[in-house]
């Protein structure tokens, strides 16, 4: 790629992830990259906040796939939706999504996706690890059971949280979309996520990192 071409000392890119959402998105930055699974537990703590438990979960995702990297640039990235404080998991089948929908539907939902860029470069530094939590608040709309049912057949988001994939037909039971970073919502935001490299040496447009 031309990032490369032209800065043959770019550092290594992993992304610790096995979505194919967050590696489209990564690759709209043109910059070369790995993928690597992180395989973690990712099951919130009893106690712990939304926002909290989506941090953490992009942090160790971040850590598992630096621990056997080595020296790159590792990006971590967890979702967790929230409705009244309360996390919403993925369903995992189609009795699950339906509940869900019907929960929400009408109703504002809150969607935090941390982002963790660990620079494996450095390891013991205190700021190795750079972690940011973007919030993206969804109004669902307020659709009857036999349109959330079609929906699910057509789309089947068993596995993503809220049971809605915006980044396909799932929009159409979205009202409104809220957020400072357009890309949060489909599972890693660019803007804060560009904002991490440049802190961390790597340039754009074929430039360098100012």
């Amino acid at each position: 790629m031309l990032q490369q071409a032209i800065f043959p000392a770019l550092p290594r890119l992993i992304l610790g992830s096995s979505s194919a959402y967050r590696r489209e998105l990564l690759s709209r930055l043109g910059l070369p990259f790995e993928t690597m699974v992180p395989d973690i537990d990712e099951s919130p703590l009893a106690g712990e906040t939304p926002d909290v438990t989506a941090q953490r979960l992009a942090r160790e995702k971040a850590a598992a796939v630096a621990s056997r990297a080595g020296a790159a640039l590792v990006i971590g990235s967890d979702q967790v939706a929230t409705l009244d404080g309360l996390q919403i998991g993925k369903p995992g089948n189609h009795a699950n999504a339906l509940q869900q929908l019907q929960t929400m539907r009408g109703r504002e939902v809150i969607f935090h996706t941390a982002l963790c860029l660990w620079d494996g470069r450095r390891p013991d530094a205190a700021d190795a690890a750079q972690i940011r939590n973007v919030q993206t608040v969804v109004q669902f709309r307020d659709l009857p059971d036999a349109e959330l049912d079609a929906y699910l057949r057509i789309e089947q988001p068993y596995d993503c949280a809220g049971s809605a994939k915006n980044e396909g037909l799932g929009i159409a039971i979205l009202q409104s979309i809220r957020s400072e970073d357009p890309t949060a919502l489909t599972g890693l935001p660019l803007i804060a996520l560009t904002d991490m490299l440049r802190r961390a040496g790597v340039g754009f447009f074929g430039q360098p990192s100012q």
